[in-house]
C-alpha cells in the first residue's frame, strides 16, 4: 500500500471571512494573528504553496494600541527613487494621516514576499470605524480577547 502526503489544492479552501475589532489590541499582536489567519495556518490542510487562509476584514484601526515609545519612535520609511528621495514618517503621524496603513504596513511585512504574499494580501480589508461594505461574504467575528 502506497503511502504518501496529501497536498490540499485552492479549490479545497472554503474561502470565508472574518471580521477583527482591533479596537484596543497590541498592533504586533493583532498583526500576527491576521497575517497568520490570511495565510491559512489555522486550517488542517494548511499547504505551504497554496492559498488555505481566509478573508480577513478589521475595523476600528484608528483604535490600535501601540506601547512603549513606539507612536514617537518607530518610523516608516519609503523611497522616491530619486538621489535623496528617503522619506520618513512617525507612526503618531501616520495614525492621523492614515490610520489604516499602520496595519497594513504590520500585516504586509508578515507575509511571504511572493505571488502568494502578493495574493494573500489582497484579502485584507483595513477600515476605520465600525462600518463596512463586506455584508455579502457572511463574515464571523473572530474573538482575540
Amino acid at each position: 500500500m502506497k503511502k504518501y502526503t496529501y497536498s490540499a489544492k485552492s479549490s479545497d479552501n472554503p474561502g470565508k471571512w472574518v471580521v477583527v475589532d482591533a479596537d484596543g489590541q497590541v498592533l504586533g499582536r493583532l498583526a500576527s494573528t491576521i497575517a497568520a489567519r490570511l495565510r491559512g495556518k489555522h486550517n488542517p490542510l494548511f499547504t505551504p504553496h497554496v492559498n488555505m487562509g481566509d478573508g480577513v476584514i478589521v475595523i476600528n484601526a484608528e483604535k490600535i494600541v501601540l506601547t512603549g515609545r513606539k507612536w514617537k519612535q518607530k518610523e516608516y520609511y519609503r523611497h522616491s527613487g530619486y538621489i535623496g528621495g528617503l522619506k520618513t514618517i512617525t507612526a503618531e503621524k501616520l495614525m492621523e494621516k492614515q490610520p489604516e496603513d499602520l496595519v497594513r504596513f504590520a500585516v504586509k511585512g508578515m507575509l511571504p514576499k511572493n505571488k502568494l504574499g502578493r495574493q494573500l494580501y489582497s484579502q485584507l480589508k483595513v477600515y476605520t470605524g465600525k462600518e463596512h461594505p463586506h455584508q455579502a461574504q457572511e463574515p464571523e467575528v473572530l474573538n482575540l480577547s
